[in-house]
């Protein structure tokens, strides 16, 4: 279980509940928005202070580098760069799941000496070129979302049958592969089905939108959920 957190407080009310991934962004500023450089860097140690280094149980800190344009691939990979100075595990970074601007950027990624995760976009659905770049053993990992979360949930936009696919490469390149985009516990069936590694949530464990607080009582449901679905082996 993935769970998106803004601030300190939000994060360690995740890290009580016990989850998986906490993944650091601002839901404000877009998907994949970005928080301040010092935001991620209190965050981490907050978290951290908790544990000792990436102790078994503890939950891996994840950080998106904000919405850029696939052509900006300088800032993209110095912003990248920053992240993965701030303390954070992983690196997230906002993909077009189709279109051929996907391709450079994810070279260039691939080549970077850090954790990155590359996120696919996959609004206006998913290439195959696109989809093989990015399932490669030099990402951390790989994932599908969505940039439109007002148009539905990813398993409403995407067709399983793609996603399977997309889950079936990762697989292959034996590389972990998550699914995220307006996720909810009514999904929670057909994500057991496709069977990811692991799955993305902010907008289920919000008070109203994905932009409200981070409420702790959903946040404790869905985790209940999780573990009694057939997504988490028993």
């Amino acid at each position: 279980m993935l769970v998106s957190v803004r601030d300190v407080p939000e994060a360690l009310e995740a890290a009580r509940v016990g989850v998986d991934f906490i993944d650091l962004k601002e839901p404000a500023a877009g998907a994949l928005g970005g928080l301040p450089l010092s935001m991620l860097r209190a965050i981490c140690a907050a978290l951290r202070a908790g544990r000792r280094g990436n102790a078994e149980g503890a939950p891996l800190i994840s950080a998106t580098i904000g919405d850029l344009p696939a052509q900006a691939e300088a800032r993209i990979v110095h912003r990248v760069r920053l992240v993965a100075a701030s303390g954070v595990d992983l690196v997230k970074v906002g993909i077009p799941g189709c279109g051929s601007a996907a391709l450079p950027l994810l070279a260039a990624l691939a080549r970077l000496p850090l954790a990155v995760v590359p996120v696919l976009l996959a609004d206006e659905g998913l290439d195959a070129d696109v989809v093989d770049a990015a399932c490669r053993p030099a990402f951390a990992a790989v994932m599908v979302d969505t940039e439109g979360k007002q148009a539905g949930s990813l398993l409403q936009r995407v067709a399983a049958a793609e996603l399977r696919q997309f889950i079936a490469a990762a697989r292959a390149a034996q590389v972990a592969v998550g699914l995220a985009g307006a996720l909810r516990a009514d999904d929670l069936d057909e994500l057991a089905v496709l069977r990811p590694d692991f799955v993305g949530f902010r907008t289920a464990v919000c008070e109203g939108s994905r932009a409200g607080r981070l409420d702790p009582q959903r946040l404790k449901a869905l985790q209940a959920q999780l573990r009694q679905s057939d997504l988490v082996p028993g």
